[in-house]
């Protein structure tokens, strides 16, 4: 039978001593003023020993659950997953678990997973926000859970958040298709008030108006909560409605895959007919024929910054200062442009 692992067994292979480890796998190391050398040492000997936490145990003794709730609209949309893969990578490697959680946009949703995470007695949560969850994060803050947004946030909320610069995004975007010789550029996007949204479409109306080629009459607002099929019909419609359009900027991935659905029905070809760029990229788009120009976001960054912010916070309780990334996109040229 095998032996089983004690936190004696990581002292001595560590070479410190028994309390050393205590505080290191309670996440009191810091507060106890060990060093970080000796916390990343301790922590890597527990992980090549295969040392397991009694999570329960831990928890009675020290409040803490070593979790993290995370909140995110659509855990299937691939930038969530792979946001969320990152996260969790991240915590797991801090020897915390995450819970998974989708609100689908819906606020009734989002207030039940919140509401059920702190049930939970989770540490901290990492949050994507939908439209009209601002109430809920105020009860948080209120309750002095450790909070950190990403993706979006609320202007007049003061809380830690890293999100994309989707202002610039956009212009990057457009100034790269004015760049190509196109001029009569769409926008499509969704009518939420979302901050990412309309920071995105802010950035698109920027920079056309700046050369004075804004048309109004070139976005596509389309309600969130429709069916793919109706996505479809509605784009359809539009680019039918508008054919001198010769280049459409998608405000989202799943916004695009809708896009494609249509020029394949009005028999468009990319990039002869329209051209495309999409924010957020899909493993689809670097296989269709032409690939898909995206403009990417810093998903590693932004997932290393989140958890980073989070475990500050959390460390440092009331004499946590607040902070607010911004972190730059990446426009990736392939063949739809």
């Amino acid at each position: 039978m095998k032996k089983k692992i004690t936190i004696k067994d990581i002292a001595k292979a560590a070479n410190v001593s028994v309390t050393t480890v205590s505080f290191v796998l309670n996440d009191k190391g810091e507060k106890m003023g060990i060093s970080k050398e000796v916390i990343k040492k301790v922590l890597k000997v527990a992980e090549e020993m295969k040392f397991k936490l009694n999570m329960i145990a831990s928890s009675l003794r020290t409040g803490k659950t070593r979790s993290i709730g995370l909140i995110v609209e659509d855990i299937s949309n691939q930038f969530f997953s792979d946001l969320a893969r990152v996260i969790e990578r991240e915590a797991i490697g801090l020897n915390y678990r995450v819970f998974y959680c989708s609100t689908g946009g819906d606020d009734e949703r989002a207030i039940e997973l919140v509401n059920s995470l702190l049930q939970a007695n989770v540490d901290g949560f990492i949050i994507t926000p939908t439209e009209n969850m601002k109430k809920t994060i105020d009860r948080l803050l209120e309750l002095q859970c450790p909070v950190v947004l990403v993706d979006r946030y609320f202007e007049e909320q003061e809380v830690s958040h890293v999100v994309l610069d989707n202002f610039e995004g956009s212009q990057t975007a457009v100034h790269y298709l004015l760049k190509r010789g196109f001029k009569k550029i769409a926008f499509v996007t969704n009518s939420s008030q979302l901050i990412q949204m309309n920071l995105r479409k802010q950035g698109y109306v920027n920079a056309l108006s700046g050369v004075g080629l804004y048309d109004s009459s070139r976005i596509l607002d389309l309600e969130y909560h429709v069916t793919e099929e109706e996505r479809i019909e509605k784009i359809s419609e539009f680019l039918s409605n508008n054919k001198e359009i010769d280049a459409v900027l998608f405000g989202a991935n799943y916004l695009l895959l809708a896009g494609l659905q249509s020029l394949r029905r009005l028999a468009l070809t990319i990039p002869t007919d329209k051209a495309v760029i999409s924010f957020d990229d899909h493993d689809s788009f670097r296989l269709h024929s032409p690939s898909i120009t995206v403009l990417s976001q810093p998903i590693e960054e932004m997932g290393k910054k989140t958890v980073m912010l989070l475990m500050k916070q959390m460390n440092e309780g009331s004499n946590y200062k607040i902070e607010k990334e911004k972190k730059k996109g990446t426009l990736t040229i392939r063949e739809s442009v």
